[in-house]
């Protein structure tokens, strides 16, 4: 563990809506996630527990309170800034939003090629070797509408995972499989994140997949109604 989170959130609060219509949807949130942790967020649907993960993966911008990722403090940033802390985190999502016209390793090589670092070679070769790392190095040249539905999650895991981020968020990536694709894509998913020591923010319903966990916290409400530590 290193000493400065890599995840800090404090008194957080979020609105939606203004004037008359202006709703409070999460209060005075506090949290704090470190280097490599695995932290499980579980709650009913309405608690705020996706609206948190938007906002710590940059894509909404906080309105009051204090919200570090990176040790860099997002309330107040600008869009070049948000975008910069975007490229440390990889996002999956319950559908997997890949591109149908692309195939599977196109689409993994273009979260490659957002890192400008990497040339068009070596995005294709880094795309390549991840694909086979999610057991899918047969089906490199396959169109999404040619792969079952685990395949298409284990190519956004790729997606996700290809530009080594330092954060991996995920929005209930289990909800649409069967339990046996499920149980493989969490464990893909905390298999190489460990491997690359990337932080894994998981929202999920899925009690089966609640043992990857080193600590659950609980939604409800817009609120924090607990964290357990479970590893």
């Amino acid at each position: 563990m290193v000493d400065e989170p890599v995840v800090s959130i404090k008194h957080l609060n979020h609105y939606f809506g203004k004037g008359f219509l202006r709703k409070q949807v999460l209060f005075d949130i506090d949290l704090d996630i470190h280097q490599g942790e695995i932290v499980l967020m579980t709650g009913p649907s309405g608690s705020g527990k996706t609206t948190l993960l938007t906002l710590i993966g940059g894509l909404r911008s906080p309105q009051s309170g204090s919200l570090k990722i990176l040790g860099e403090q997002l309330l107040g940033a600008n869009k070049s800034r948000l975008i910069a802390v975007r490229r440390h985190i990889g996002y999956i999502f319950q559908a997997h939003n890949l591109l149908k016209s692309l195939t599977a390793r196109q689409n993994v090589q273009m979260s490659a090629e957002l890192h400008p670092e990497l040339s068009t070679k070596d995005a294709i070769t880094k795309s390549v070797a991840i694909l086979e790392a999610v057991g899918l190095g047969q089906w490199v040249n396959y169109y999404p509408d040619k792969l079952s539905g685990g395949q298409k999650q284990r190519v956004a895991i790729a997606r996700a995972l290809v530009g080594n981020p330092k954060i991996l968020l995920a929005d209930e990536p289990t909800a649409a499989l069967d339990s046996k694709s499920g149980r493989e894509v969490v464990d893909l998913m905390q298999q190489l994140a460990k491997e690359q020591g990337c932080t894994i923010l998981l929202v999920t319903h899925d009690n089966r997949i609640l043992d990857i966990a080193d600590r659950i916290v609980n939604m409800e409400d817009g609120r924090l109604n607990g964290i357990k530590a479970v590893n």
